[in-house]
């Protein structure tokens, strides 16, 4: 007879798993890189000896640097732990304030759910957990990714023009 774990943790295949993995690998680029600012003006992918314009204009629209990208991972870590209502807090306005613009903001409600809400809450949800594991694991690649290259550049005092 098969076992079935009680701990969602255990499975690899988990939310929580995936989110304490690129939790864990954001804490770990934290750790690597001591100095940030050493990741200014250093480009996000590594420039092959290929001059094709068209990569070029499509590499500008993204993140221009590691830098901006390891600002961009930290931020979307301390949202996942300390939740989007800190980020609001910090904006000057007060509790009260912020609950009354989201009261405002909903639509009309009709029984205990808003009325486009209740239709297929199911699939919504599918839908946005499918998005969330894909979005959470490229994360996690990228936070790796930017950590190596960190290593790697430092080790071998690239950063030095």
């Amino acid at each position: 007879m098969m076992q079935i774990s009680n701990d969602p943790a255990s499975n690899k295949h988990s939310l929580l798993n995936v989110m304490h993995r690129f939790i864990a690998a954001a804490n770990n680029m934290d750790e690597t890189i001591m100095v940030p600012s050493l990741l200014r003006d250093v480009p996000l992918e590594e420039q092959a000896n290929n001059n094709n314009e068209e990569e070029t204009q499509d590499a500008s629209n993204k993140q221009r640097d590691m830098y901006e990208h390891y600002l961009l991972l930290k931020s979307i870590k301390n949202d996942m732990e300390w939740g989007l209502l800190k980020r609001e807090m910090s904006s000057g306005a007060s509790f009260l304030e912020i609950a009354v613009k989201q009261e405002e903001q909903q639509p009309p409600v009709k029984g205990d759910l808003p009325v486009e809400d209740n239709a297929d809450l199911e699939h919504q949800f599918h839908y946005h957990l499918r998005g969330l594991f894909g979005v959470l694991s490229k994360l996690t690649l990228q936070a790796d990714h930017l950590t190596n290259r960190y290593k790697r550049e430092i080790g071998g005092g690239n950063f030095m023009r």
